[in-house]
Order: structure tokens, then sequence, then C-alpha cells
């Protein structure tokens, strides 16, 4: 498989194959998949943590026929490089990745970002960020908020003694864990794969299907957190979205609470808040449901017509 240099595409591609193409990253090789009509606004599709760019199969199906659907497998994950360093994981590089996926996806016209778990943490760190405006027309987070945001949040929650922070700690018990030298890679590499459907039936309602590359991904996955989780929350910055942002928060989520969008409206000038009856993987449990908020709301925010969306103005 060629690579291409992001910087010198000049259009958007679809490989017939369904072979990917590969895209060159900062410093990184990134597995790149693209379905749908190129001629369509392109959506861009950010995977979480343990998860390759295949969990968002089930969403796509019901997009590719109104949209141009690009999805890549983020470094550390699936068939993308997996850089050994720590540091290799930080904000910064991860929204450089996204930069030259968003290049070579779209180059001559602004993409719509949807993102879920660390797929979202990331691309908040890329909307929020001067070097990508006007790149990014709409952001749909799901279950993933921005770590300064979230330190923010934290703060003002431990200072008013709410209950809430407690509840998110308590959610976010496994983000510590990963913390602990060498315990959690080599978790991953032996117990996880074998138990991970009796885990995702515990928190998700039913086992989920897992990837080839899961012992991998969980293993290097753990450096996302290492990298970024703890300098982020000690000391969070100030990160204005300027384009419209959607959130979508699943009301069982066993991992995000809902109440973190909580004073998110002073960091998003354009802000809608979208609940839903599902898990944490909604992406994989309840996709019509996602696609059908995704595709609604980037109707709403261009003045387009979706298989999903209902005209201003017309009876739904």
């Amino acid at each position: 498989m060629a690579m291409s240099d992001a910087r010198h595409n000049s259009s958007r591609k679809t490989n017939a194959s369904g072979e990917p193409t590969m895209v060159r990253g900062d410093g990184v090789r990134l597995s790149c998949h693209a379905s749908g009509d190129p001629t369509q606004p392109t959506i861009v599709f950010v995977h979480g943590y343990p998860d390759t760019h295949t969990v968002w199969d089930a969403v796509i199906a019901e997009l590719e026929s109104d949209f141009h659907c690009v999805r890549y497998d983020i470094r550390g994950a699936g068939n993308s490089s997996r850089p050994r360093r720590t540091s290799a994981y930080r904000l910064s590089h991860l929204r450089a990745d996204l930069a030259a996926v968003i290049d070579w996806a779209s180059p001559e016209a602004p993409v719509h970002l949807v993102g879920h778990d660390w797929g979202s943490i990331q691309s908040w760190e890329a909307v929020t960020d001067d070097t990508l405006a006007g790149r990014i027309a709409s952001f749909t987070s799901i279950s993933g908020p921005c770590l300064d945001h979230a330190g923010r949040w934290l703060r003002q929650r431990g200072q008013d003694k709410r209950t809430s922070t407690a509840k998110q700690l308590r959610k976010s018990w496994y983000i510590f864990a990963f913390h602990l030298p060498l315990l959690p890679a080599l978790a991953w590499r032996s117990l996880m794969p074998r138990i991970w459907p009796q885990v995702t039936a515990r928190t998700e309602g039913e086992s989920l299907a897992t990837s080839s590359t899961l012992a991998r991904d969980g293993a290097y996955g753990v450096k996302l957190y290492r990298a970024n989780v703890l300098p982020r929350l000690k000391n969070p910055r100030k990160r204005h979205a300027r384009m419209p942002v959607q959130v979508i928060t699943p009301e069982h989520d066993a991992f995000v609470g809902p109440e973190v969008v909580d004073g998110l409206e002073q960091w998003v000038d354009d802000l809608t808040v979208t609940p839903i009856d599902a898990p944490h993987w909604a992406v994989l449990t309840d996709p019509e449901e996602i696609a059908g908020y995704c595709g609604d709301f980037i109707h709403r925010k261009s003045g387009r017509t979706t298989a999903h969306s209902t005209p201003p103005g017309e009876p739904s």
C-alpha cells in the first residue's frame, strides 16, 4: 500500500477495493478508510479506546448514502503505527494526526467531526485549537469530554463539594489504575481479551464484538491516559469551541457521567446537548439512533436534508 502525504493531496479519495489508504500523520502512518459519495460533505469519525475504526461501521452504514464518510485507526490502534514512547500519545500529536486525515479526506472544504470516547477527547483538542479554524464545520461529541473542561469542572465541583464529583471519580477509577507501572499493559496482553465480552455485557447490557488487535490496542492505548490525563486535569487551559457542537450523553454510561456537560456553554458558542437512553458504547448498541442524531445535527447547522432529517418548517 502506498503511503499518502496529506499535504500533497488535491482531491478526496475513496478506495473502491475497501483497502485502507495509509496517510502520513505526525510521524506515524494512519490507516484510513472512506466510503460514500466523495462529492458530498465529509464526516470524519474518530474512535475511542480500546476500539478501531470498525466501531463506526453500523453508524456509517446509515449515513454513507448522504455523506462522504471517513474513519481511521488512531495511532496505537488497529493497522496504524504504534509508537513506543508515551510522549508520542500527547494530545498535540493526536491533533496533528487528525489534521492530516482532514487534509487528505477533504482538502477543499471543512468537515463535520464525530468522536466517541477517546476519539471525542482528542477531537475536543482539535476543535478548541486555532490551527484548525475553518477546517471543522461542526462537532458531535459522544462520551468523551475535553480534558481541560473536565479539569475546570472538577475544580469547581470540588469547591462546591457537590456529590456529582464523587460520582464521576467513581466512574473513572480505571484511569487511576492505568497509571500503575507495567500492570495495565500486562493485563491487556493476557487477561483482558478473554474477559472483555463479560466486561461489556455488564456495562452495556450485551457482549460486544472485539477486534483481532484488541490486546495490542488496549496495551498501547493506556499511553493515551498516561500522556494526557493528569497534566490536563492539574493544569486545565481555557479552551473555546467556535463551531456548532452537539454533545450526546448516554444516560446509562458506566464511564462518563452526564454531569460533565454542566457549565459547558461557557466554552461553546453554539451548544446542543442530546441525552439518549443508551450505554457508553451507544455507537455499537444503538447505531441507528446515533446516526440519526448526527445526520439531523449536520442538517440543522448546514441547511442540508439527509435521510435522517426533516427540512425546517415541514412536519416530521
